[in-house]
């Protein structure tokens, strides 16, 4: 899936004196019914793209 006219997004904690720096973090992309995460510091590594209801489930997996 060609994700590279997609806004990634990335946490506002992530650099800027937060508690995460550039090192620790990851971008999100969303397309039509997928999702897309990558390295923020190896962008052109490639990007684990996933299923929206995956995406949910993992999200509430991690947050329960």
């Amino acid at each position: 899936m060609d994700l590279g006219h997609t806004e990634w997004r990335k946490s506002s904690l992530s650099g800027g004196g937060g508690e995460l720096d550039d090192e620790e973090c990851v971008e999100i992309a969303f397309a039509p019914g997928r999702v897309g995460v990558r390295d923020s510091k190896n962008v052109a590594g490639g990007a684990l793209v996933v299923t929206e209801g995956a995406w949910r489930s993992a999200l509430r997996s991690l947050l329960s």
